[in-house]
């Protein structure tokens, strides 16, 4: 559970909601306060039971930088509605909160964010599962890939387990009820140890209670059960940055760095960071973030 420190939007950053062919997603939009958004933009993408609330720490800083960010929630999550209380236009297929699926709806997102011009990719843990879903796809211009403690294939170890008690307390009623009852029997407590704040404390209750318990079942089965897709995803050749704390708590950082070296890519390790180094470490992240995309920018520009 990605537990941010504050919910106040900062300056340049408000929330919008983008309107897609099946329904809405909602999503933080960041500008720069002074100035314009004269590089590619960026699209960030949650972690599983995250949501765009978990980038705040990092959008006035990145957008600062010079380029539009837009941080989503993914459908069935929070703000965006489960397409299943949707009635898509005539042709137009439900996400059915598979990876492939919500990949599809992240391409969108990043057409409509990017325009003409390539955008950066952000995916956050199981959001990078999703984002490089997206990259494979091959159905959108990404100037880059960055995987933010996201592994090679299915999750491991403790995340796996608290997964599967998810997936066993949820499949014989995935309801709004049976969450309610979950929130007081598991993650009250815990969200009483991550944060003294009683407004984030309330907060993390409605992000669980207002988010799609099916959407939940689905993604952790995803989290238990993706393949290894690296070298299919090292074979576009694209930018990529894989990025973790060293404390990360999720997918064995020693997985991490393997997937970097198999992906050619730059490798960032956060010190003092765990699963969430925009939360826990936000200016390091938003640096790294920005170096980064110019790096990147510059080269593309030569």
């Amino acid at each position: 559970m990605s537990t941010p420190k504050f919910l106040d939007l900062p300056p340049g950053v408000r929330r919008v909601d983008l309107d897609l062919s099946y329904g809405p997603v909602a999503a933080l939009r960041a500008l720069p306060v002074s100035g314009g958004a004269e590089l590619s933009p960026a699209v960030l993408v949650h972690g599983f039971t995250g949501s765009k609330e978990d980038f705040i720490a990092i959008l006035q800083t990145l957008a600062q930088g010079g380029r539009e960010v837009v941080a989503i929630d993914l459908p069935g999550t929070y703000g965006s509605p489960g397409p299943e209380t949707l009635t898509p236009p005539p042709g137009v297929e439900r996400p059915d909160y598979r990876l492939s699926s919500l990949g599809e709806v992240v391409a969108e997102v990043v057409e409509q964010v990017g325009g003409r011009r390539p955008v950066h990719l952000v995916g956050h843990s199981f959001g990078g599962l999703v984002v490089r879903e997206t990259a494979l796809g091959g159905m959108v211009d990404l100037a880059s890939l960055t995987l933010l403690c996201s592994g090679p294939a299915a999750l491991q170890g403790q995340g796996a387990m608290r997964a599967r008690a998810l997936i066993a307390a949820l499949s014989m009623n995935p309801s709004r009820e049976r969450l309610e009852e979950l929130w007081e029997e598991r993650f009250d407590a815990d969200a009483r140890r991550r944060t003294p704040d009683e407004d984030v404390r309330s907060f993390l209750r409605a992000r669980l209670l207002e988010s799609s318990a099916t959407a939940l079942v689905r993604c952790a089965e995803d989290l238990l059960g993706a393949g290894d897709r690296v070298e299919e995803l090292a074979a576009l050749r694209l930018p990529s940055l894989v990025m973790y704390g060293e404390n990360d708590d999720a997918w064995d950082p020693a997985l991490q760095e393997d997937m970097a070296k198999r992906l050619d890519a730059r490798r960032i390790v956060v010190p003092g960071a765990g699963h969430s180094p925009n939360v826990e470490a936000p200016e390091t992240t938003a640096s790294a973030f920005t170096a980064f995309w110019n790096e990147v920018e510059s080269v593309g520009r030569r």
